[in-house]
């Protein structure tokens, strides 16, 4: 089906080759980009919990 529409658009197989491969290297980056964030995300939730079971500590006692 993709060939047919690559076909129906009349566009370049290797130009529209070369946009996929930029396209896949740009996707694996953000998913990358995505990956360490979010362990960054998880690193900031975990030390703020730590603060607040800190914080609640002396309380509880």
């Amino acid at each position: 089906m993709a060939k047919a529409l690559v076909g129906h658009l009349g566009g370049d197989a290797s130009q529209l080759s070369m946009e996929n491969a930029r396209l896949r290297t740009r996707v694996q980056a953000l998913q990358a980009e995505i990956s360490e964030l979010r362990a960054q995300n998880d690193a900031l939730v975990s030390a703020k919990a730590e603060a607040l079971i800190e914080s609640a500590a002396p309380q509880l006692v």
